[in-house]
């Protein structure tokens, strides 16, 4: 019988319990230090109270930023079945038993409780050049964003008559950001050309009028770093599918649900106004939309989904675009 642990991870520890019967509620619990020691006890405790092989048991947790990386893998590599269950379905699950504590411990039973209800997708780790990848991509990010600060901190300084001594110090972090950006651009370009896939794939996804250099980039991490089936669950992942509202007689204009990753649904939203103009099918698709009633965001929302789903199109048919039709 398949035994089913939940897992409440924190930075500094690990909240488990073992769901000994899902009927009666019955559970043993442990609490262990998230590091290396504490994640080889959890596994020998697993085995040993549950009676159970490495296979036989599926440990479930939340995606809790970097906290639950080297849980996951460290038990994926160990053999056991691994779960890494988005925190706002953990959320829904809890509110629909009507949870009121909120508590480490009752958290790891609630999430428990969730792996043996719903039977989650089990997880499977990134390969490791697009987990490499995608921490290029974030650190890019990061370094943006320092830019960013650094460039309203300027202006800021400009309209309040500073010394030159801050805004000299202000333009040279400026500049080193910017070098740096630079440098991480490049090691990205190179990261993807030593790796054929990555390589070949975003040749693909940059056939595709609208998708440029950054955009290539963001989609090919995201799409390889999942076992995407079909262009929609790419879509949803996202957050680019359309929230229904309708509560009696009452019918709300429908808006993307606007779930996962917003800095990638940010980058898409001016990778589709550039689309919008010289992509074929995004060109026919807004024209459809807006001559059916629909209004200006609404058409780009569905053209943000429509460029999604072709850039899935061409890396699992491994073919350059073409228009539809075409």
């Amino acid at each position: 019988m398949q035994a089913v642990v939940g897992v409440d991870v924190s930075k500094e520890k690990l909240d488990c319990s073992w769901l000994r019967d899902p009927q009666t509620l019955k559970v043993k619990t442990k609490v262990l230090k998230n590091n290396h020691a504490g994640i080889e006890m959890l596994a020998q405790w697993l085995t040993k109270t549950t009676g159970s092989s490495q296979d036989e048991i599926t440990v479930v947790m939340e995606a809790t930023g970097i906290y639950h990386e080297k849980l996951a893998y460290s038990l994926f590599e160990k053999g056991f079945k691994v779960v890494v269950a988005n925190p706002a379905q953990i959320k829904a699950y809890a509110k629909s038993l009507g949870a009121t504590h909120k508590t480490d411990k009752q958290d790891s039973l609630v999430i428990a409780r969730y792996g043996a209800s719903n039977k989650p997708l089990l997880w499977q780790p990134e390969a490791a050049e697009v987990r490499q990848l995608k921490s290029l991509i974030a650190r890019l990010e990061a370094i943006e964003k320092d830019y960013q600060r650094e460039y309203n901190r300027k202006e800021k300084a400009e309209f309040s008559a500073v010394s030159d001594v801050v805004l000299e110090s202000i333009e040279k972090t400026m500049d080193y950001l910017n070098e740096e950006k630079q440098r991480l651009e490049s090691q990205i370009d190179d990261h993807i050309n030593r790796h054929t896939r990555l390589k070949s794939d975003r040749k693909l996804l940059e056939s595709i009028p609208g998708i440029g250099r950054t955009m290539s980039r963001l989609m090919l991490a995201v799409i390889h770093s999942r076992n995407f089936e079909k262009a929609s669950q790419l879509a949803a992942f996202l957050g680019l599918i359309p929230k229904h509202v309708e509560s009696g007689v009452f019918k709300g204009r429908s808006r993307l649900s606007k779930t996962g990753p917003s800095l990638i649904r940010a980058k898409l939203y001016m990778a589709t106004v550039c689309a919008s103009t010289c992509n074929p099918d995004i060109v026919k698709q807004r024209a459809r939309l807006l001559a059916n009633g629909k209004n200006k965001m609404q058409a780009l929302g569905a053209a943000m989904r429509k460029l999604t789903q072709i850039c899935f199109g061409v890396i699992k048919s491994q073919k350059e675009y073409a228009p539809q039709g075409g």
